[in-house]
């Protein structure tokens, strides 16, 4: 076996700084799921308003990043990443001013058209600046963010929120945001070389271009399926765990947080553990393991503390594997004078899959008056379906990465700064 590439100290710093910013948006996204329990009761909203709260984010940065792909690589990816982070920050404090329910739906929409996008370009960037051997690393510690939110954002965010009210959380993400910013602005160098790739044709023919090349439509079509199962089950598995499993809302950061702190350490073994073995072998592994979880998680009534935390634990390890592996794997789809606008459309289309599975989770979910959900199993086999046909799809994605050949990244652009 080789030896191990050694990141630099500008490498370093890129996987810190864009697994922290990763953090923010994920947690602004996660956040909505603990506090569904005390929005449904705060804003006397049903399941399907709610539904619509978590879709709108979806709807509006799927729109906002098929929009905005045909311009992705025309740009240095440092000011483009600015740029869509400020209005993020904007919308994120308007959540945590808004009054009320329409408001509230509104700032989520502004929220999803900036924040929605950045996901895309953090993929390219990260594509960009690492060869394909140490991306499973990278996505290791830059995904590492999903379980750091559950350490520490949500239970400090459950925690404001018991305290000061579920806006608390919102406010909060702002402010941490602004810090992130500040330290891309300050020592993120350009990432410009792509530019240099470019054909001179507009933007729309660039979009165009890259929506109908039939490699990249079989990784958005995979991308479909993918985000099915986190956008269904997530929205209510916080009420879902109060009404159904027999949990209080005290105990709730408890269950996160020790479940993001087992994910935290798996992240980046998981990671590297994908680049020794290979990122589909170790999808199928994560994949067949969630299914598993799903069906028994799903299925549960009245359940113990101390399980419902060992089944959140082996579930978001299973989840965390399919994360990181496809998120490697994807990234060696499309030319290096596509990436961005592939990148940009790819997380459309997971975004605007999400927003229709948290809809249609809104419908088949029914919260009776007692509080307890209904029908959560069903989208229990839902998820299982379609993680089922994202193996097969997944395959043919790894075929046909295997059969490129992938760019060396020169050396010279990651040395550190002086």
């Amino acid at each position: 076996m080789s030896k191990e590439k050694v990141f630099t100290g500008y490498q370093l710093f890129i996987i810190a700084i864009l697994a922290f910013l990763q953090f923010t948006i994920i947690l602004d996204f996660m956040v909505l799921s603990p506090l569904g329990a005390q929005l449904l009761q705060e804003l006397n909203i049903n399941t399907k308003q709610f539904g619509m709260v978590v879709s709108a984010y979806a709807f509006s940065a799927g729109i906002a990043g098929l929009l905005a792909a045909g311009f992705a690589d025309r740009y240095d990816r440092k000011r483009l990443l600015l740029f869509f982070y400020v209005g993020f920050i904007v919308g994120t404090f308007l959540c945590g001013i808004a009054p009320n329910f329409i408001l509230l739906l509104l700032a989520r929409i502004v929220t999803g058209i900036f924040g929605g996008v950045i996901g895309s370009i953090l993929f390219a960037i990260i594509t960009d600046l690492f060869d394909m051997q140490v991306r499973g690393r990278v996505m290791g510690f830059v995904q590492m963010a999903f379980a750091v939110s559950q350490v520490l954002g949500i239970p400090v965010g459950l925690y404001l929120a018991n305290i000061w009210g579920w806006h608390a959380p919102f406010l909060l993400i702002a402010g941490i945001s602004v810090l992130a910013f500040i330290a891309i602005a300050w020592k993120m160098k350009p990432v410009s070389a792509h530019l240099a790739l470019q054909s001179g044709h507009s933007a729309m023919t660039h979009l165009r271009k890259t929506v109908s090349q039939k490699r990249y439509l079989t990784g958005f079509m995979a991308t479909t399926l993918l985000a099915t199962g986190g956008f269904m089950l997530m929205p209510f598995g916080s009420a879902f765990a109060v009404h159904n499993l027999g949990l209080t809302m005290d105990q709730l950061p408890l269950v996160y947080m020790v479940t993001g702190v087992c994910a935290m350490i798996a992240g980046p073994l998981i990671g590297r553990y994908s680049d020794r073995i290979g990122k589909y072998n170790l999808f199928v592994a994560g994949t067949v393991l969630t299914m598993i979880l799903v069906v028994v998680y799903t299925n549960l009534g009245i359940t113990p503390l101390w399980v419902v935390i060992l089944l959140n634990t082996v579930l978001f390890v299973g989840i965390t594997s399919r994360m990181i592996s496809s998120s490697a794997l994807m990234t060696a789809v499309p030319e290096p004078a596509d990436r961005g606008a592939f990148m940009g459309v790819n997380s459309s289309v997971a975004q605007i899959s999400g927003g229709f599975a948290s809809a249609l989770a809104g419908i088949i979910v029914v919260q009776t008056p007692s509080g307890m959900l209904q029908h959560y199993p069903t989208l229990g086999y839902v998820v299982v379906a379609s993680m089922i046909v994202t193996i097969v799809m997944m395959y043919y994605i790894n075929r046909m990465v295997n059969k490129k050949p992938q760019p060396v990244i020169e050396e010279p652009v990651l040395e550190p700064m002086v």
